[in-house]
């Protein structure tokens, strides 16, 4: 007797999934709520992506709520102009928030009462040391701390104090608040940290109002609490700020806490990801902004024609873990490779161009040759060329004395101009300097299409552009803005850069057919990898187009 089988799909679920799962299962929360909670004091990078579509996914998948919150609570590094830039990213990689978007600034009053409620239950004190003096009593990681001196004020004075500091009776740094919890303990995070400061900063959202705000590892479990939060997932570096994000709302006797979970940061190679860096790049004059397409932020990749497609796709390879690791900017490469190469159109464009004379053409005639828009996709069906006889080409598709193996324009050698006609090379012409300046051919008329006449054998097909009908437009080649073989930092700690990051070919020469390409607007490059117009200086009558990713991939899945 036989028995039927039936097997079950193995869905492989990360470690953050599972706990989601068991906590689900065990009733300890009835809803899954996550939130994405950056500080706007810099643009998003690839690594914030990760992150966002790993909070966004994760409450897709369990039918639950997704937020975004500013994590506001340092106005001195804070502008508007990133809270702009992040909504738009966020919203450009697919994250839906509908009306839950927050900032921690909105809850000072709660956080302010909080505090208090510390006080009141003798777990935070006013201290008068100087931030020297605190790192001095705070110890080693092989000694323990010792108690500040104002460590025993009593909740009365504590209170009195605090409210002056509200009040902007003191001076910056003249006092702070500190929770109260165990100067001895291994884990120096916990040894009594600061919990608030005075600091005289207009803050970007509420102004003037306050003169002390409170410490991000204070303000993030608050905030996490007040939106009911029910997993708080964040970056390995917090996994020793848990036991102090943990007694933070112990101690505030939320119901329900949210439960803090730390996964491996995204470390891309070859990038430069830090935002001190980045604005270092930017205030020097190196990069052109924070969307300088050389960088890897959100901005910076969807203006070098990146899309929210392929950032999902790479961020799903990549994975989640406990482990840090670097990831190959190939893999990267790879996944927009992917993700372009059935969507979009491929063009001829001639990045390096020569001029190619076709002797017995006849002159002051242009036709129209049939090109499909993608070999690999029908559906995109065709589009007319204009052909005529003077042409430009790629320099390094002519050599006069060729090496073996090479196929394309040589004396006496017959290639295929692609979609038009089989020709045969007779020569060139020369400045006085010996460099080519015009390369000559003649063409067979009974090979329009490019089809080789019956037992004729071409092993060379070129890519061209009339000149007639070309369109002039600049073109910018980029490569890894730092080499780490090399070493990401120099001796003085500067960033090792990389002279040809960024490498400008005035007059290249289009398809006619681009003469109306938009801004964002994205094409393969015949043999030239994939393109698009760039968003900040293109225009009508002077086109700038973008190398997204080279054709060749290092990379192998």
């Amino acid at each position: 007797m036989t028995e039927n089988v039936v097997e079950k799909e193995v869905v492989s679920k990360n470690f953050i999934e599972q706990i989601i799962e068991k906590d689900l299962e065990d009733g300890c929360y009835d809803h899954i709520q996550t939130r994405f909670p950056p500080e706007p004091n810099g643009y998003l990078h690839i690594g914030h992506a990760k992150s966002i579509l790993l909070n966004y996914g994760l409450a897709q998948k369990y039918h639950g709520k997704f937020n975004l919150r500013f994590d506001d609570t340092n106005p001195t590094k804070e502008k508007t102009e990133f809270v702009h830039s992040i909504i738009e990213d966020a919203k450009w990689l697919g994250a839906d928030w509908e009306d839950r978007l927050f900032f921690a600034s909105d809850y000072f009053g709660q956080m302010y009462e909080a505090a208090v409620k510390l006080i009141k239950k003798g777990k935070a004190y006013v201290c008068d040391l100087s931030a020297d003096e605190i790192k001095e009593y705070r110890g080693t990681l092989t000694e323990p701390g010792k108690n500040s001196p104002y460590r025993e004020r009593s909740i009365e004075e504590n209170l009195e104090l605090f409210e002056n500091m509200k009040n902007g009776m003191y001076k910056d740094g003249e006092k702070v608040l500190r929770a109260k919890i165990d100067m001895a303990s291994p884990n120096i995070n916990m040894r009594d940290p600061i919990i608030y400061r005075v600091a005289r900063m207009t803050h970007h959202n509420t102004g003037d109002t306050w003169c002390i705000y409170p410490m991000y590892d204070f303000a993030h479990p608050i905030e996490d609490a007040i939106e009911k939060i029910t997993h708080s997932i964040c970056t390995l570096e917090f996994e020793d700020h848990r036991p102090l994000y943990d007694w933070v709302v112990r101690e505030l006797e939320y119901p329900n806490p949210p439960k803090q979970i730390e996964f491996a940061k995204l470390y891309l190679t070859d990038v430069v990801t830090g935002k001190r860096y980045i604005k270092k790049l930017v205030e020097d004059g190196i990069v052109d902004g924070w969307d300088d397409p050389r960088l890897v932020s959100v901005a910076a990749l969807r203006r070098r024609g990146f899309t929210p497609e392929a950032i999902r796709n790479f961020v799903e390879l990549v994975g989640v873990s406990k482990a840090n690791s670097s990831v190959d900017y190939a893999m990267l490469e790879y996944c927009i490779r992917e993700d372009l190469k059935l969507k979009v159109p491929r063009m001829m464009a001639v990045l390096d161009p020569i001029k190619l004379v076709i002797d017995n053409y006849p002159e002051n005639v242009t036709e129209q040759l049939d090109a499909p828009n993608n070999q690999e996709k029908e559906e995109m069906g065709n589009r007319t060329i204009p052909f005529g006889r003077e042409l430009y080409i790629e320099r390094e598709d002519f050599m006069e004395e060729p090496p073996k193996k090479y196929f394309r324009m040589f004396p006496g050698n017959v290639v295929r101009l692609m979609y038009a006609y089989i020709v045969t090379c007779t020569g060139c012409e020369k400045d006085a300097n010996g460099n080519v300046t015009v390369v000559h051919c003649t063409y067979d008329p009974e090979t329009k299409g490019g089809n080789a006449r019956e037992g004729q054998k071409v092993k060379g097909t070129i890519h061209w552009v009339s000149v007639k009908d070309a369109v002039d437009a600049k073109v910018r080649l980029y490569e890894n803005i730092i080499d780490e073989e090399k070493g990401k930092l120099n001796e003085d700690g500067t960033l090792n850069l990389n002279p040809n990051s960024l490498r400008v070919l005035e007059h290249c020469y289009l398809e006619s057919n681009l003469a109306k390409a938009e801004k964002l607007m994205k094409f393969q490059f015949v043999r030239n990898g994939y393109f698009c117009v760039d968003s900040k200086d293109s225009t009508e009558d002077a086109l700038v187009f973008n190398r997204i990713v080279s054709l060749k991939s290092s990379f192998k899945l």
